[in-house]
């Protein structure tokens, strides 16, 4: 499939359910440079497969900790998004915010820690997608994106502001 309007997403069944947590402290927001697995060498909030039963919101606490040894408090989902590539990998992805990290991030054998100011975010180095939802979840908005990519090159999208989480 080559784009979002081909994908009858009634039946579209993903591969793995994940979950990616940005927790937003003052005009920071802590992100990570992966070291493994999908999107290796990229920027990207911390997160990552759940495991099964679990529930996304545990999912992306327990892997803000694997990854960074932190916690994080006042956490909020933002958005879905779903991934199709067209190698026949699907993902679909839970989007959280947090208002505050507990502990100090620690660099791990997954991820280096990454505290970014929200006026210097280094979309160049980030999956194509952040650009266009990552923004709205700043703004304190919730959103669902459908995206095609073919390996780290996107494809086609749909994406719709939901509007605010509060």
């Amino acid at each position: 499939m080559a784009s979002v309007s081909e994908i009858d997403w009634t039946k579209w069944t993903p591969t793995d359910r994940a979950t990616l947590l940005f927790v937003v402290e003052r005009e920071r927001v802590l992100l990570i440079e992966k070291k493994r697995g999908l999107g290796a060498g990229k920027v990207n909030a911390p997160g990552g497969r759940m495991e099964p039963n679990e529930r996304a919101i545990d999912c992306a606490l327990r892997e803000l900790r694997e990854e960074l040894c932190v916690g994080a408090r006042g956490v909020v989902e933002h958005g879905e998004l779903s991934f199709d590539f067209v190698d026949g990998y699907k993902l679909h992805c839970h989007v959280f915010r947090a208002d505050t990290c507990e502990g100090e991030p620690t660099e791990t054998d997954e991820a280096v820690p990454l505290w970014t100011p929200l006026d210097a975010l280094p979309f160049h180095r980030m999956w194509a997608d952040d650009a266009l939802w990552l923004p709205m979840l700043l703004a304190g908005d919730t959103f669902r994106g459908r995206f095609v990519f073919d390996g780290d090159r996107m494809v086609d999208h749909d994406l719709v502001n939901l509007g605010s989480v509060r």
